[in-house]
């Protein structure tokens, strides 16, 4: 095995091994070291099993709609091991998919836990290696993807045992399914969670310590959310700070103040989704800037240390697999001298709980804020033909214009797969297209779609259907 590469890669999460790929497509030596498994969290315990335990809920919910569709089954119930199972079984193929990927394009994998030392061109890199023993790669360029973890709060007891207390991590796979949670924070984690054991029967409740749920979304969409997940029979505790979390005989105690009063929530589980911590200690040993956990880093992904680059949740928000993917292809066309076009493409963030919420762009108060002269458009799916003959009515779109230039700024949805359709707003945005552009677009009917085209046509108060 070569100890000398043209890109080492560190960490195979969505990020590292799309990195990895790229680089060597382009033609450059490229290794790969991970210490789990490959495809990272994401594929592996966050993003692509969370969406197979939803999708199980999401169908056991729809069972109890099943008489509005004409139909009807009796005696619906669920194997909770099952679903566990599939979920893993989901996680375990895309990692063996990533595998595949790299055997194909001549990726060297090893597998262990990097630490980077000084070095030049870059910085050595030195692998303890799973099978035992350790490995000092020497490479021209380092990739760091190296991700995070889910983030505890030792100062109020809210650290994951993995039995009473979980992170994203436990939930996905506990041995028995929970009758009770508290859910701390409200973000996508949070809601996902809240909502796939919601739908199997659990009692939720969520906390979240600012004056509205999901606060990065619209705030018509928070709103929207709140009562959607409410009439679902989630509980919420809004403006409340956590002040301890302790275990109990039968589960856990979460205390919270609310309004300056003090009440204590019980459930079996607590789970704790406050966001994450970068995987970035001892970095600053090589003289890498920092800036609270994270690696500073130029347009590129490149740092003040020469040859390192560094890419996802290590460098900073959004924590998201798909900006991670992004940074990671640009960093190694940036690498291979490639001349990548400078296309400004604005981060969608998607939320797949039932109802689903997707977004890009400027939310309407956020625009105010900047001073822009802003229209705003809604289209609701109560109206729209598909989503009543689908009975999917729930949710609406919400455009956001610069009333000035026409130029489209921002899109926001909640409802049924909307994070399918977001994505033609992101297009959109990176078209820099105009209302004009979108007016004029012709949408296929009868789709959900067809919302998009009326959200954007109310803005300038031109809507068809209502």
């Amino acid at each position: 095995m070569s100890t000398e590469f043209d890109v080492v890669v560190i960490g195979a999460g969505p990020g590292g091994y799309v990195a990895a790929i790229r680089a060597s497509q382009l033609g450059l030596k490229t290794a790969i070291i991970e210490r789990e498994s490959l495809g990272g969290i994401c594929l592996n315990w966050g993003c692509i099993p969370t969406k197979a335990l939803l999708k199980s809920g999401e169908i056991y919910e729809q069972l109890s709609h099943l008489g509005g569709y004409g139909l009807s089954v009796e005696k619906a119930s669920f194997d909770f091991g099952k679903i566990i199972e599939r979920s893993r079984g989901v996680a375990k193929q895309m990692s063996s998919g990533i595998a595949f990927l790299m055997k194909k394009h001549k990726i060297e994998v090893v597998e262990g836990e990097a630490k980077l030392e000084k070095g030049s061109p870059s910085p050595k890199v030195v692998v303890a290696l799973k099978a035992g023993g350790s490995r000092t790669i020497q490479a021209k360029n380092v990739i760091l993807a190296s991700g995070a973890r889910a983030r505890n709060i030792p100062a109020i007891g809210a650290v994951s045992d993995g039995d009473k207390i979980w992170t994203y991590r436990d939930a996905l796979a506990p041995k028995a399914m929970p009758k009770s949670l508290v859910v701390i924070g409200s973000g996508a984690i949070g809601i996902e969670f809240a909502s796939f054991y919601r739908a199997l029967g659990a009692e939720v409740t969520v906390v979240e310590a600012v004056d509205r749920i999901m606060p990065v979304e619209d705030a018509e969409v928070s709103k929207a959310a709140q009562k959607a997940f409410e009439k679902r029979g989630i509980t919420f505790r809004i403006g409340a700070k956590v002040t301890k979390v302790e275990k109990t005989k039968d589960g856990v105690s979460v205390a919270v103040e609310v309004g300056g009063k003090a009440e204590t929530l019980t459930a079996e589980k607590c789970i704790v989704a406050v966001g994450i911590a970068p995987n970035t200690e001892g970095l600053e040993a090589i003289g890498l800037n920092m800036d609270r956990g994270h690696v500073v880093t130029g347009k590129h992904g490149e740092t003040n240390v020469p040859g390192l680059y560094a890419i996802g949740d290590a460098a900073g928000p959004p924590w998201l697999a798909h900006k991670a993917s992004h940074e990671g292809i640009h960093a190694a066309e940036f690498i291979a001298g490639f001349k990548t076009p400078h296309v400004n493409s604005p981060t969608p963030g998607c939320t797949y709980a039932n109802p689903q919420v997707a977004s890009v762009g400027l939310t309407e108060a956020a625009a105010k804020a900047a001073g822009i002269d802003v229209k705003a458009g809604r289209f609701p799916f109560r109206v729209n033909g598909k989503a009543v003959a689908a009975g999917e009515v729930e949710g609406f779109v919400k455009t956001v214009f610069d009333g000035k230039t026409g130029a489209l700024i921002g899109a926001h949805m909640i409802g049924h797969e909307v994070t399918e359709m977001i994505q033609g707003f992101v297009t959109a945005i990176t078209l820099e297209a105009t209302e004009e552009d979108l007016h004029g677009i012709v949408y296929a009917h009868p789709t959900m779609s067809e919302a998009m085209h009326e959200a954007a046509l109310d803005a300038y108060g031109r809507v068809l259907h209502i």
